[in-house]
């Protein structure tokens, strides 16, 4: 009589053996996956890279990033440094939500794209009254 929950007609699968069990194999050179630590908030699939948490942050990154293009610079990159020091306010006051380094790129590229974008449309405006 079988004392587990499995049909007669089943196979029994092999137990793989564990590193524990004095099983070595020297040609394994797999790499490993890292284990998952309990102290993992919220399990965060993206290793930390982007902080969804600090949405301010990542809306001064963007629009410091889609600031450099021409003409939309005008008003993005203005919005890319506002939005880029609200979100290192949110840093400073929840450290755990991240964000520091999207919201100083913001902050350069909003400014970049700001000053060039007003730069050139005001080199345009004087060429034109000549």
């Amino acid at each position: 009589m079988p004392t587990d929950d499995r049909e007669d007609d089943e196979p029994r699968r092999e137990r793989r053996p564990r590193r524990d069990d004095g099983y070595e194999d020297e040609d394994d050179d797999r790499p490993r996956r890292r284990r998952r630590r309990e102290d993992d908030e919220d399990g965060d699939a993206t290793g930390g890279l982007i902080p969804y948490k600090n949405g301010m942050a990542l809306a001064g990154y963007y629009c410091g990033v889609v600031g450099l293009l021409p003409v939309l610079g005008l008003v993005l990159g203005i919005l890319a440094v506002v939005f880029g020091i609200f979100g290192l306010k949110h840093k400073s006051r929840h450290p755990a939500h991240g964000g520091t380094a999207h919201a100083i790129v913001g902050i350069v590229l909003g400014a970049f794209g700001a000053l060039y974008n007003w730069l050139v449309a005001i080199l345009i405006l004087i060429g034109s009254l000549k």
